[in-house]
């Protein structure tokens, strides 16, 4: 009967931890660089590596950086609406092509449209690491000065970017 009862107790403690680990919101994940600057990078851009990409792009105007990568289901259910933002000239969004091949990054864009001001080629995943990404897709919200301000993780569609980044592009642009 005793052996019994310490798997039961187990369990018992174990089902809250759990359901209290699985109600929470992946896209609310944390970001160490809230309030602070967007970690520096300069990369070969994705289109054209003999030009690069970089932390100094960002500076002087509200901005996207987009985390994506071609094996990411994610990141094809974001582009259409990706490709309807950049069409509407809101913001400009900036990409860094997360440890992927640029071959497929780039048929991926011709296939299916280029919503990116520019997007940087970081096929090691260095510059993601350095960014504290979690998975593609990500999405970060720079304002003016380049600091980070919001980080959505997940796939963006219209319902999102009207609850998380109007709101705080009205903020930033007033």
């Amino acid at each position: 009967m005793n052996r019994y009862l310490l798997p039961l107790l187990a369990v018992i403690v174990m089902i809250p931890i759990m359901v209290l680990g699985l109600g929470s919101d992946p896209s609310n994940l944390p970001s160490q660089y809230i309030g602070k600057p967007a970690p520096d990078f300069n990369l070969p851009m994705l289109t054209d590596p003999s030009r690069t990409v970089s932390t100094a792009d960002l500076k002087g105007q509200v901005s996207l950086v987009n985390i994506w990568a071609t094996w990411c289901v994610g990141c094809r259910a974001e582009h259409g609406f990706l490709m309807d933002l950049a069409n509407s000239d809101i913001i400009p969004i900036y990409a860094i092509n997360w440890r992927d091949n640029r071959p497929d990054a780039l048929k991926f864009l011709s296939q299916l449209g280029n919503p990116y001001t520019a997007s940087g080629f970081d096929g090691d995943g260095r510059v993601g690491i350095d960014w504290g990404v979690y998975g593609a897709p990500e999405t970060f919200l720079i304002n003016s000065e380049g600091m980070v301000v919001y980080r959505f993780t997940g796939p963006l569609n219209r319902m999102l970017w009207e609850q998380e980044f109007i709101p705080r592009i009205a903020e930033l642009t007033n």
